[in-house]
């Protein structure tokens, strides 16, 4: 029986946690975990292009990524598994430092559902993940 979104939080999800950080990856991980979800599987990428590559291998319940990235930034990335259809149904939250509205609007016209601003609270990462992870 295939899980709906909404079964994830508390049935165990897959996560992919994309960051060139790997210090902020743990971090992202630990939060998602303090604010309630079940993460069964963490699958971590350090670039945008990693994040493609293991979309391939793996579908998640829920990724995560943050925008400022080199190689391949998190709007690109945005912006490539969506033309790609890899993740379709798929919530995808994006991380940011950046304090103006700019990169926020882009990634929500790009398709991301939701956006977390560093630093972060596991109560702010609950407010803005566990929403779009209720039944549709």
């Amino acid at each position: 029986m295939k899980k709906g979104r909404g079964d994830c939080a508390m049935s165990g999800m897959t996560v992919l946690i994309v960051d060139d950080s790997s210090v902020m990856r743990k971090i992202v991980e630990r939060a998602l975990r303090q604010a309630g979800l079940n993460l069964t599987r963490v699958v971590e990428a350090g670039s945008g292009r990693e994040g493609i590559e293991a979309l391939g291998r793996d579908r998640p319940d829920l990724i995560v990524s943050d925008i400022n990235m080199p190689s391949m930034d998190g709007l690109e990335f945005l912006r490539q598994i969506q033309s790609q259809g890899l993740a379709q149904g798929v919530p995808v939250v994006m991380i940011t430092t950046e304090s103006g509205e700019e990169h926020v609007r882009e990634a929500l016209a790009a398709g991301a559902q939701g956006y977390i601003r560093k630093p972060f609270t596991p109560d702010q990462v609950r407010e803005r993940v566990l929403p779009l992870l209720a039944p549709a």
